[in-house]
């Protein structure tokens, strides 16, 4: 039974390993952590790098969501990831798909972030009937509308805190809440204007774009690494009537003149 789940699952890529960092693509359907440490990312990871002095993921995506995740590979790579976070060094940038443009079509969004008061599992933004009583956390998301068609948007999402569900939550507090995710009011099915149904079987929100410090490096020298949509997501929106230069996101502060 076991060796049947594994062969089903997956499979990983690497797509940057150095002497301190490893970044992986992590599919659809597969938690980035879990309470045992079983049948999740970081348990797969480890399977891959199992030389490795640490493997600690610093950033977690939800089941659904997809992309780039980065793991420390060394005690000095967990500080200095933790050091970059602080000062705002640690860039990602998200694709992510709406059902139209928020307004303003490009900003950022500073709502703080509760817990769920009817589900402890999901988030609620502060002002929210369903914000639970107690700790609120501050949260900070930078955005911009990068393509438009009449019946979706892609936005480019860069979390600037990193709170759960943070981009899910802005979204949806915006107006906006994201193709897929129906926990957040989000649609599962779009329904063209000749009555072609579109299905959205999951929450379409990618990591898709990362900027980090090269751990021990004399200079700011930075690491790239990027992650194509897979194949569902890119299919939505290419179903919907969009292009798919529009998934790719820029460096943040290049020109797109």
């Amino acid at each position: 039974m076991t060796r049947a789940r594994d062969e089903a699952a997956p499979s990983i890529d690497v797509v940057y390993r150095d002497d301190d960092l490893l970044v992986v693509n992590k599919p659809a359907g597969l938690p980035t952590t879990s309470p045992d440490g079983r049948g999740c990312l970081t348990e797969r990871v480890q399977a891959l790098d199992p030389r490795a002095p640490r493997l600690h993921a610093s950033s977690r995506l939800d089941a659904d969501v997809t992309g780039l995740v980065t793991f420390a590979r060394t005690t000095r790579a967990i500080e200095a990831l933790l050091a970059a976070r602080r000062d705002g060094a640690y860039g990602r940038c998200y694709v992510a798909l709406a059902p139209r443009a928020p307004s303003p079509p490009s900003g950022e969004w500073r709502l703080a972030i509760a817990l769920d008061r009817r589900d402890k599992r999901l988030r609620a933004w502060e002002g929210s009937p369903r914000a639970a009583a107690g700790e609120r956390r501050e949260a900070h998301t930078t955005y911009a509308t990068a393509a438009e068609q009449p019946l979706a948007t892609v936005l480019h999402l860069r979390p600037r805190t990193g709170r759960t569900h943070q981009l899910r939550v802005h979204c949806a507090a915006a107006g906006v809440p994201l193709l897929g995710d129906v926990a957040y009011g989000g649609a599962a099915r779009i329904t063209g204007h000749d009555g072609r149904v579109v299905a959205a079987r999951r929450v379409l929100l990618h990591c898709a774009l990362l900027e980090l410090p090269r751990v021990g490096a004399a200079s700011a020298e930075r690491i790239v690494v990027r992650a194509a949509v897979p194949a569902d997501f890119g299919g939505v929106w290419e179903a919907l009537g969009g292009e798919a230069a529009a998934l790719v996101p820029e460096l943040e502060g290049a020109s797109t003149a």
